[in-house]
């Protein structure tokens, strides 16, 4: 920024003065990392000849992570002139200074990324910042322990069929699974003291059986029985509301039933049809939006599903079975279903979780 005065005058002309023109001049990668390297200096007096070596290799190394990063998110160098986050920035060196694991730099790049993300979401901001402190001493197994942990409770599948949801967590879980998952109680003691996670002495966690029959309902929920006075009045409300009756589809775990393909019930409200159009010549696929009344006639429709306990406690265990079926789901449930206690991941340890999950799988949604 520069301000400016300028007076022209002549013969008979006017004299216009301007006062304080401010140009904006911006921040791009290569002021972005002069930036970087004059917080650096803050920190180069703070180690002997002997450790300098050491420390400015592994800052370089996080350097190499961050701004590629930065670079590549619109806006986000600006963040390099935002004086709390260059306080930030030089927690996030003297970490990346301390810590000897290569997988820390790109989990700093992520997490002030994430800062840049957040704004001015003060809350998002003191979680970020005690993580970016805490990092050069997780332990590699908690750290692995408490990303799947997060991921358990944070990602599940969009796609209303069964088969391809669980094909999807299987290839999240396989991508997350980058170490041995940790076992035995001391692993949850780490992470308590680093206030990543709360242990609670009460109770236990829901093993996955529970946990998934409850997040994912509409894969094991009865349906609507083919051929029955249920089919025929579901078939009414369609075709009064406009709709497509291949809206119900045959259910994969009871091939004797129909079912919406959501993942539950409350997605019945993200439900969107697509039409095939006529458009320049060719076959295009387009989105077509719902009416609340659509919805809610679909809604009701689920309100008439079965609620014989025996045929849901029947899809249930086929939908096991089907889990069961993939490597990484089955690694999953027998390492969740031995957690000794149960936990709650603290805001400390979701941003920290959060961020290494991206590292991890970059096509994963960012942390509300």
């Amino acid at each position: 920024m520069m301000n400016r005065q300028s007076q022209k005058g002549g013969d008979g002309s006017t004299n216009f003065q301007t006062e304080q023109m401010v140009v904006h001049v911006g921040i791009d990668e290569k002021r972005a990392r002069e930036v970087f390297q004059e917080m650096n200096l803050q920190l180069k007096r703070e180690y002997t000849q002997e450790a300098l070596d050491i420390a400015n290799a592994r800052v370089t190394e996080f350097e190499n992570s961050l701004l590629p990063k930065m670079e590549n998110v619109e806006g986000a160098l600006e963040a390099f002139s935002d004086p709390s986050f260059q306080l930030l920035l030089v927690d996030a060196q003297k970490t990346a200074a301390a810590t000897e694991r290569p997988a820390d730099y790109d989990l700093l790049s992520e997490l002030l990324i994430h800062r840049f993300k957040k704004g001015e979401d003060r809350v998002a901001r003191a979680g970020i910042s005690l993580a970016v402190d805490i990092i050069d001493k997780i332990s590699d197994e908690a750290l692995l322990g408490l990303t799947v942990a997060h991921s358990v409770t944070s990602f599940f599948p969009a796609s209303g069929d069964i088969h391809q949801g669980l094909n999807t967590l299987n290839d999240i879980f396989g991508k997350i699974f980058y170490g041995t998952l940790p076992s035995g109680q001391e692993w949850l003691d780490h992470l308590d003291i680093l206030n990543t996670i709360r242990i609670s002495s009460f109770g236990n966690l829901k093993k996955i059986q529970e946990y998934y029959s409850d997040v994912l309902s509409g894969y094991i929920d009865g349906g609507i029985e083919k051929n029955s006075e249920n089919q025929t009045r579901a078939f009414e409300i369609l075709d009064l509301n406009r709709l497509p009756r291949n809206i119900l589809i045959e259910h994969s775990l009871n091939k004797n039933f129909l079912r919406i393909p959501v993942t539950n019930r409350a997605q019945i409200q993200n439900l969107v049809l697509q039409q095939e159009v006529h458009r320049d010549g060719a076959q295009v696929i387009i989105p077509v939006q719902l009416t609340n009344e659509q919805k809610n006639a679909i809604d009701s429709i689920y309100g008439i599903y079965s609620t014989d306990s025996n045929i849901k406690k029947n899809n249930i265990s086929l939908f096991m079975d089907e889990w069961n079926k993939r490597d990484n789901l089955r690694v999953l449930k027998e390492w969740w279903d031995n957690i000794p206690t149960a936990i709650s991941i603290t805001s400390v340890g979701k941003v920290l979780a959060q961020s290494n999950a991206q590292r991890c799988d970059k096509n994963l949604p960012p942390l509300d």
